[in-house]
Order: C-alpha cells, then sequence, then structure tokens
C-alpha cells in the first residue's frame, strides 16, 4: 500500500479549476441543513430502503490556496460543536505555502481537538479495486453515522452526479458530510469555491479520487 506522503495544497500554477473555472481566494459561511434520521427512497412493504444521512456544518470557504487543510477540517470539527479557526487549525496541522502533508495530520488534529481517538486514517492505493470501494463507503456510513464528517484528501479529476468536472490536480482537502443510497453517494463539502460548496459524488469516484492518498474516518 502506497504511504502518504504527497502535499496537498493547490499549486500557484494550477489554482482548482471547478466546472470550468478557477477558483481563487474567497470566504464565504453557510448553515448546512442536518438531517438526523435516516431518510428512504420507498415506503413499500418488505422493499429494502434505501438509507441516507447528513451531518449539520458550518461551511467556511478556504482564504487562500494552501488553506484547504485546515479549511475542511474546521468544517468537519464543526460537525461535533468545535468552532476553531482555520489559522488556529493550521498552526497545528503544521500548513504552509506548500499544503497539509497528508492525511495523516488530518487525523491528528481530529483526535486531538476532539479529545478521542475516533478518527483513523485509511490509505488508498493507487490502483482501487472493488473491496477499497466498500471499505470506503462502509467508513463513511459509520461515521456519518456517528456524527462525524470525514475529510478526504483528493487529487486530479472527478465528476459529480449533476455532470460537474471537479479538478485538483496539484491535489486537495474536502470533507464528506452526507451519504444517501446506503452510502453509494456522498455528499461533499468542498472548500475551495463557495459558490459550488457542496455536491453529490459516488463512492466509487470518490475512492479513485483518493487513489494514493486517503481520507480521515
Amino acid at each position: 500500500m502506497t504511504t502518504i506522503t504527497r502535499t496537498s495544497a493547490l499549486t500557484i500554477a494550477g489554482l482548482a479549476v471547478v466546472g470550468g473555472a478557477i477558483a481563487g481566494p474567497a470566504t464565504a459561511v453557510h448553515a448546512a441543513t442536518t438531517n438526523t434520521h435516516p431518510t428512504s427512497s420507498s415506503d413499500r412493504a418488505g422493499e429494502h430502503r434505501d438509507r441516507g444521512r447528513e451531518v449539520g456544518v458550518r461551511y467556511e470557504a478556504q482564504p487562500n490556496f494552501y488553506y484547504c487543510g485546515p479549511a475542511s477540517t474546521r468544517i468537519a470539527l464543526t460537525a461535533q460543536g468545535k468552532n476553531i479557526s482555520q489559522d488556529d487549525l493550521a498552526r497545528q496541522l503544521g500548513t504552509t505555502e506548500a499544503g497539509t502533508n497528508s492525511a495523516v495530520d488530518i487525523t491528528r488534529v481530529l483526535n486531538k481537538v476532539t479529545g478521542d481517538d475516533e478518527y483513523t486514517t485509511v490509505e488508498m492505493p493507487a490502483t482501487v479495486k472493488d473491496q477499497h470501494v466498500d471499505k470506503l463507503r462502509g467508513d463513511m456510513v459509520r461515521a456519518l453515522d456517528d456524527g462525524r464528517a470525514v475529510v478526504a484528501n483528493i487529487a486530479g479529476t472527478a465528476t459529480d452526479t449533476d455532470g460537474v468536472a471537479h479538478s485538483y490536480e496539484g491535489g486537495h482537502y474536502l470533507s464528506v458530510v452526507g451519504y444517501r443510497d446506503n452510502g453509494d453517494t456522498l455528499k461533499i463539502a468542498d472548500p475551495a469555491n463557495p459558490d459550488q460548496a457542496s455536491y453529490w459524488i459516488t463512492a466509487k469516484d470518490l475512492a479513485d479520487w483518493t487513489a494514493t492518498r486517503g481520507y480521515s474516518a
């Protein structure tokens, strides 16, 4: 398995291209809707119900090209009522203009701030197979059912369920704040662009997006 060592910052030469537009520094705060009970796609007797859940978070965009780690960590922590500034989290994460080193640092700070060891780092290999997708799906559902948002370290391009491409060739961090369809589809809180603060992506696509990197769940 590949050890997570790659940095996650958006490079100056290649800021996040989201939906065909460059996402520059921006800051915005929005309160997300909380779904406290599983949702169902069908109420027909005897039919399997598709479960879903979202945790309540306070969204805040990253103010510069390299604060995606602190911003995503902050978003995740607000699900548990923790309100810590991005600057404070950047200091704890060791974030520089080169970015935040890895998901290992995110996990360390999440556990430090919450005061427990519920978060673990899951590394994703370069070649993502069905068992890796299954594990990611299960990890996301367990964390979100427990009221915890997840932070993922991604790189490359992925297309959301609305057909919009999100490209971070230099690497990026984002938060996972909900699921539906029993975890087959996941809700992203993306700090790069407040105009596209949230979107849905399949578990398979998120697993591919985290290849060679990983997530804190």
